[in-house]
């Protein structure tokens, strides 16, 4: 499983002009999911979000996490961070996971992070988004659950 993870002043999701999902102060995460991935990885990095430390405490360092501020999330699926571009120029999606693995993690993934008490907002799995992110810093993390 991998994650981009990144610290916004506010994120927001669309679909067909609509907002199905919206957050202030927190973290936007793309989540990508592989066809070995299991619901312990996405235990591990729902965990592994809510307890980063990227926000910055009184002496503008990086010592708070989204616990420690009550930061909001918004989770947004998103396969093509599996897209393999080594060959050719048609990025290739062989390692992403089909939806009938995926959408389940994905769902686990929300799961937990609910669990650790912060508000969750989400996209629509499988949905053409329109997602709006007000990157703070800019601050942009990439997070796996196993070494590849």
């Amino acid at each position: 499983m991998r994650i981009v993870v990144q610290r916004v002043s506010s994120g927001a999701v669309k679909i067909n002009d609509k907002t199905v999902g919206k957050i202030g102060n927190g973290l936007v995460i793309l989540l990508g999911i592989k066809n070995e991935d299991t619901e312990a990885d996405a235990r591990f990095l729902a965990e592994k979000c809510v307890n980063l430390r990227i926000f910055t405490d009184e002496n503008n360092k990086f010592n708070l996490s989204a616990l420690d501020v009550g930061a909001e999330l918004l989770v947004i699926s998103q396969f093509t961070l599996y897209g393999d571009t080594r060959k050719g120029r048609r990025p290739s999606f062989i390692e992403a996971a089909p939806p009938e693995i995926s959408q389940p993690l994905y769902e686990k993934f929300v799961y937990y992070c609910r669990q650790s008490g912060l508000e969750v907002a989400t996209g629509e799995f499988g949905a053409m988004m329109l997602v709006e992110i007000n990157n703070q810093g800019p601050v942009t993390l990439i997070v796996e659950s196993k070494e590849y």
